[in-house]
């Protein structure tokens, strides 16, 4: 009996000691979209494009706004690569649709388009987890009409949806 409420008392120690290290106030916990849900949303989404008869580039961006997947399908335009990636930059930085970018007023518009990578073209999402969390980005560039790129983004979106949890 003693045995096991020792057994018991370190492994609650061990319990409150991982809690403790895990909102330890020198550390940043944070969520963003894994290799495998980058790639199976960027597949996704080309899969529904050609269904459309669409040759289009995606580029599925981390938390960090790094490129975790870019997939450029055969005899895509060459331009295509770097709107995709602007797309879905321009997405993450705003947290919003980058179709979003061509609403904002213009005296806010001018100096924001300085940055580097922002576009103001449709076919750039945000990727959250559960409405609240910013995990990554997807932008698609080849589709004719910022409109079907979006589509397309949104159909790999929703086929990662349930693995982003809340």
């Amino acid at each position: 009996m003693r045995r096991t409420k020792n057994i018991l008392m370190m492994a609650a120690c061990l319990v409150a000691g991982t809690a403790m290290a895990q909102t330890a106030p020198g550390l940043v916990s944070e969520r963003s979209i894994s290799l495998s849900s980058a790639m199976t949303l960027a597949t996704a989404a080309l899969e529904r494009c050609r269904a459309d008869g669409y040759k289009v580039s995606i580029t599925v961006l981390n938390r960090h706004a790094r490129t975790a997947v870019v997939l450029s399908d055969d005899g895509v335009n060459p331009h295509t690569v770097e709107n995709s990636l602007r797309k879905a930059y321009t997405a993450f930085t705003t947290r919003s649709p980058s179709a979003d970018m061509a609403k904002r007023v213009q005296p806010n518009l001018a100096g924001f388009m300085q940055l580097e990578k922002i576009t103001t073209i449709e076919g750039g999402l945000p990727i959250f987890a559960g409405n609240k969390e910013l995990v990554g980005a997807v932008g698609i560039s080849g589709a004719p009409g910022g409109e079907k790129d979006a589509a397309c983004a949104q159909v790999g979106i929703d086929r990662i949806a349930a693995s982003l949890g809340s």
